[in-house]
């Protein structure tokens, strides 16, 4: 299962890279890659959309904290990278801002629906 998901990321990447779509800002402050940090598996996927949106179809094993939620008081490890993603990538883009500045490393997958992923 870890596999086919750093795989399917690992070809997101790719052709994010490829067509010119990838921020720089969604690389963690670190030189670690998505791939390793999914091998690593010292990670939280947090989805950042409404309660209704994640209730339709969300990441396996990702949380639900919509986007307008994330504050200082927002309880993550920070001993973990965090992923978040929304439905087209401007609420991910904005809490990764958020957390960015409070301290957390974290990575931008952006909109949903490009995620190929395993969903329930």
């Amino acid at each position: 299962m870890k596999k086919k998901i750093i795989a399917i990321l690992m070809i997101i990447t790719l052709s994010m890279t490829l067509l010119g779509c990838e921020s720089t800002k969604k690389e963690p402050d670190t030189t670690q890659t998505l791939e390793e940090i999914l091998e690593e598996n010292n990670y939280t996927i947090v989805d950042v959309r409404t309660f209704e949106e994640y209730q339709e179809g969300h990441v396996k094993g990702a949380i639900n904290i919509p986007y307008d939620e994330i504050d200082e008081n927002v309880e993550l490890s920070k001993e973990k990278t965090i992923l978040v993603y929304c439905r087209s990538g401007k609420r991910s883009s904005i809490v990764y801002e958020q957390l960015t500045s409070l301290g957390y490393e974290v990575y931008d997958l952006g909109a949903y629906d490009s995620l190929p992923i395993e969903k329930e």
